[in-house]
């Protein structure tokens, strides 16, 4: 079910913050009113496509930091996995110089909550026993927060398909536009382009255009 257009599910749980530091009860409150919130879930520390997508977000994230927007990572590994994780240098295979907080979604109940679990959980009323077929760990999944908690775009990826970060940095540009003139972004577009009034007059006027 999509998360779109409602308030982003709460969550409190530990995490890596600033690379280094294990922290507990880590939620989203902090930001409210205050900054836009790119969540994104990753399927496992110490595998293949997963530092790649990392290490891309750190290399954009003063992108992010010019939008008013911070970058949070989760997946369904432990606190100090992820500590461990961020120990290991970039050339064998590791997160080193990563600074943004990373989530440890250990009872998988964020992943859950945000439609991104590989797997799903199934209860046998006659043994009265739980289930769970599937992956136990996380889609590629992205959320766009705006300042008021609500969810403004949300995909997934399978795991073996990696991200386009940049398409993340249009969205926000795009959020912010529409927040500050009140125009509707058109397909394609990106910061300094012609936007559009949101009105049967508007689309023409801006085909006719392009």
């Amino acid at each position: 079910m999509a998360l779109v257009g409602k308030k982003a599910p709460a969550f409190s749980v530990g995490a890596v913050i600033n690379g280094e530091e294990i922290v507990d009860n880590f939620s989203l409150d902090q930001y409210l009113g205050k900054k836009n919130v790119i969540l994104f879930f990753y399927p496992k520390d110490f595998t293949f496509v997963c530092p790649t997508e990392l290490h891309a977000f750190q290399a954009k994230l003063a992108e992010f930091e010019k939008r008013d927007t911070v970058v949070i990572g989760c997946s369904t590994d432990t606190e100090e996995t992820h500590l461990a994780w961020l120990m290991t240098a970039k050339d064998n295979g590791g997160i080193e110089g990563v600074t943004y907080t990373i989530l440890a979604d250990v009872a998988k109940t964020i992943s859950l909550n945000y439609g991104v679990l590989g797997g799903e959980y199934s209860f046998d009323a006659a043994t009265r026993t739980w289930s769970f077929s599937g992956a136990p760990i996380a889609y590629r999944g992205t959320f766009l927060i705006d300042k008021e908690g609500i969810v403004r775009h949300e995909s997934v990826n399978d795991f073996p398909l990696g991200r386009n970060i940049d398409e993340y940095l249009r969205l926000i540009d795009a959020q912010l536009h529409v927040e500050k003139f009140g125009e509707v972004c058109p397909a394609n577009w990106e910061e300094g382009k012609a936007a559009m009034q949101a009105t049967n007059e508007g689309v023409a006027n801006y085909l006719s255009n392009n």
